[in-house]
């Protein structure tokens, strides 16, 4: 089975096992993507969804938000992590979303890696999930899992697996494959237990079944 082969049927697979493919952070607008995005480095997107609430009770658009003091920012976010950087990130990106684009975020590529503390898993979570355009969001567990499913071979930086999987992935099918990886990375193929192989649906193409990492 060729490497395209195998990729074709890993996302046939995945499909039947998971056909609900989103987002885990919830949002209803754009911008409240972006913000959680940030929000969720190094921090779980169940830890996001709640610390979120609290903002958006007190700064609920892009206006409220970008005129907001960092300071302010910064203690309600603080649970995330890294309060001081992600708060400073937040209040710089909501300036530029009022100021520039009208409060709107834009829907290009570049302009959204010109964000403060927009990389390029954010800015394909945002092309595919807010604007349905082909995107690869290399997080942790698509990494993980593209490794040990053979997809690509042991390579760790995120921009060299995006690249290598949109040789292998169809365009249309990226974003929900992306989700669909995590999913399957947290209840099956996991990080910091022995992976479940047993019941994974994949293990008889997997060339990492029953191997230890």
């Amino acid at each position: 089975m060729t490497k395209e082969e195998l990729t074709l049927e890993i996302i046939r697979r995945l499909k039947k096992e998971y056909p609900m493919a989103e987002c885990t952070l919830d949002y209803d607008q754009a911008w409240k993507l972006l913000v959680s995005v940030r929000l969720a480095a190094q921090c779980t997107d169940a830890r996001v969804n709640v610390v979120v609430e609290d903002l958006y009770k007190k700064y609920p658009d892009v206006d409220a938000l970008a005129d907001a003091p960092v300071e302010e920012i910064e203690k309600i976010v603080k649970p995330c992590g890294l309060g001081h950087s992600k708060a400073r990130d937040i209040s710089a990106c909501m300036k530029i979303l009022r100021d520039a684009y009208g409060g709107r975020v834009p829907d290009d590529f570049d302009a959204l890696l010109k964000l403060p503390g927009v990389g390029r898993k954010s800015a394909n979570l945002i092309m595919g999930d807010v604007f349905g355009k082909p995107a690869i969001v290399t997080d942790t567990h698509c990494i993980r899992l593209v490794n040990r499913m053979g997809l690509v071979d042991q390579i760790k930086e995120p921009k060299k697996v995006e690249m290598a999987l949109w040789k292998l992935v169809p365009p249309e099918e990226g974003s929900d494959f992306c989700h669909r990886l995590v999913y399957h990375g947290r209840d099956v193929c996991t990080a910091r237990t022995k992976p479940f192989c047993d019941r994974c649906c994949l293990k008889d193409i997997c060339p990492r079944h029953g191997v230890e990492d």
